[in-house]
């Protein structure tokens, strides 16, 4: 006896979604930059051959994504966005003040990306690497005396750099990603503990970790570095979170 397949249902895509996968197909390759504006409604309804109501739909989605702009006015139109990791940094927080998440669940993952990440630099890192580093130590030396500048203007964006001399794109979004979370959790325990005493040795103790992690990584030493820098975020987390209850929806909010 042959078996009768089940028959299956496949959703066919509204007009004005095939619309916006084709204009953001060309944004993504470059087609369209950053600033261009988009040709009038009816040039892309002659194109596209469709009606208004499904060009309009179309922008909804793209301006919904934040790869579009509406302006209005004598320069008004549709004008293209460069693809943001905060935006999608503002979507994760939702969804994960949906699902509930701690702020102490963000910093775990937060450590397992960072660790993976300075482990791939260190197998790969280039001399031009080491001179971005170097040069990212010297800006925090410069920055020890002030500590509160030391934490808004330079811990975060050593962070990045890391990820991004790793050179994997994705492992840098999902940074990125994280990061727009962390970024408001920081801000919010530096302005509690502006005037804290403990500031200074505490940004002191941050910069030298930084240079043991570039240390490891000029060696090469691949596992010891992700090692460390895990342990490292460990200790920060435990440091900046005061209550392990405390969810993404307490720091967004």
């Amino acid at each position: 006896m042959v078996a009768t397949p089940k028959s299956t249902v496949v959703r066919v895509p509204k007009a004005g979604e095939m619309v916006a996968a084709q204009l953001r197909r060309q944004i993504v390759t470059g087609e369209l930059r950053a600033g261009d504006s988009l040709p009038s409604e009816s040039a892309l309804m002659a194109q596209f051959g469709v009606s208004r109501p499904t060009l309009r739909e179309a922008f909804r989605i793209l301006e919904s994504e934040q790869v579009i702009q509406i302006r209005r006015g004598a320069h008004g139109g549709a004008h293209v966005l460069v693809p943001d990791a905060a935006a999608a940094g503002r979507y994760a927080g939702t969804l994960l003040q949906y699902r509930g998440a701690t702020l102490d669940d963000v910093h775990q993952a937060r450590a397992a990306l960072e660790s993976t990440v300075v482990s791939t630099l260190a197998r790969k890192r280039s001399a031009g690497d080491l001179r971005r580093l170097e040069k990212a130590l010297a800006e925090g030396e410069d920055l020890l005396g002030d500590p509160i500048a030391y934490a808004e203007k330079h811990d975060l964006q050593f962070h990045r750099l890391l990820a991004e001399l790793a050179g994997n794109q994705t492992m840098l979004v999902l940074v990125d990603i994280v990061f727009a979370i962390i970024e408001r959790h920081n801000q919010s325990f530096i302005n509690v503990h502006r005037n804290d005493e403990d500031a200074g040795p505490s940004v002191k103790a941050t910069q030298k970790a930084h240079v043991k992690v570039v240390d490891l990584i000029r060696a090469k030493e691949a596992d010891k570095a992700g090692a460390f820098w895990r342990r490292h975020l460990v200790q920060v987390s435990e440091y900046m979170i005061n209550d392990p209850g405390e969810t993404v929806l307490d720091v967004l909010s």
